[in-house]
């Protein structure tokens, strides 16, 4: 019997493409571009077999500047093309690359039917809280407020919680990660990869030109350990530097709130555990925000169950034939199928007639 030769290990470098990276300089897609290709290397995934998708924006240069396939297509349009590719050629890992603005304003409604019918596929959501490409306007996900070249009187519209409208749209995983937080992200893509069906990660992305500094309020080293929370399934919802504190249920308010540990206050048992696979302690999570309760970060949903919908409609089905003579002949059927018309020159310099 033939031994079977080891897959050959693979290095972050190996994913990188011969292009030069074009964003400004210290944008936060540097940072997600090397988590992406770090855990591509620690998947060992097979370039040839690897797509990524994008639609409009500065995120949407993604698939440039990896040595894998990919499709650069229209604003918003990056679910439709990549359910295509899925469907087409199922044994295909595709990963979706989209923006706040690309994904949730012109694409929205694209993004809510990827959702509900479970594709098999990581959707990787940039968000900067502004149109970065197309110079500053304000977006979905602006806060009220935000002062941009298309509101200079302040955005006076509620803005979109990426994470809230994935969960409300009926993704099966929803996580969160910060581009610049390495180790964090690279986890949270590999759970994301490995979930048969949506993985909906959004990430928190620093635009150094048009909304430098939006996440500071919990992204700087000051204050990062008070307001954020890094979420794990089985353990307590802790918190603060030290791990000084955490989140309890109000049961009168049915509202989280947070405690301060030890010194006449809440214990650790106390404490809410993390249980990723109930949808209502996501939602209260996602809603989460400064000064009264951190962000949370890490998987906050993930639905254990068998992959529904289109996931499980595609995840062992082989693809189609193409190329074929008995495919050619059933194209040809379907075009011709029904009433045609032949359009033929007609006797004159100019006329011409439509003929059945």
């Amino acid at each position: 019997m033939n031994a079977i030769a080891p897959a050959v290990a693979r290095s972050p470098k190996d994913y990188a493409s011969d292009q030069e990276v074009r964003w400004c300089p210290g944008c936060g897609d540097y940072a997600i571009l090397k988590a992406v290709q770090k855990t591509l290397a620690d998947l060992n995934a097979a370039t040839a077999n690897t797509v990524f998708v994008s639609g409009i924006g500065c995120s949407s240069r993604f698939p440039y500047y990896l040595s894998t396939y990919g499709f650069h297509t229209i604003h918003g349009r990056a679910p439709a093309v990549a359910t295509g590719v899925k469907l087409a050629n199922p044994a295909l890992d595709v990963w979706i690359v989209t923006g706040d603005g690309d994904g949730l304003s012109i694409g929205g409604n694209h993004m809510l039917h990827l959702l509900r019918r479970d594709l098999d596929v990581q959707v990787l959501l940039f968000n900067n809280e502004i149109y970065g490409l197309t110079k500053g306007q304000y977006s979905p996900t602006s806060r009220v407020g935000t002062r941009s070249p298309s509101s200079p009187g302040g955005s006076t519209e509620r803005p979109v919680s990426p994470a809230l409208f994935a969960l409300g749209a009926g993704a099966r995983f929803v996580a969160r990660a910060v581009d610049v937080q390495q180790k964090p992200l690279v986890d949270v893509l590999k759970r994301a990869h490995a979930h048969p069906g949506t993985a909906f990660v959004e990430i928190y992305q620093n635009c150094i030109v048009y909304n430098d500094d939006v996440f500071a309020g919990f992204t700087d080293k000051a204050v990062a350990a008070d307001n954020q929370i890094h979420v794990a399934h089985g353990q307590p919802l802790r918190f603060g530097r030290d791990g000084g504190r955490g989140l309890v249920l109000d049961t009168r308010s049915l509202r989280l709130t947070a405690v301060t540990l030890g010194d006449g206050g809440a214990a650790v048992a106390d404490l809410l555990v993390h249980d990723e696979t109930n949808p209502v302690l996501a939602t209260m999570l996602a809603a989460m925000q400064p000064p009264d309760l951190p962000v949370a970060l890490g998987v906050l949903y993930c639905d254990p169950a068998v992959a529904t919908g289109m996931a499980a409609g595609t995840s062992a089905a082989a693809p189609p034939a193409f190329g074929s003579a008995e495919l050619g002949e059933r194209i040809n059927a379907l075009l011709h199928r029904g009433e045609t018309w032949t359009v033929a020159p007609a006797s004159g310099v100019n006329g011409g007639e439509a003929r059945r």
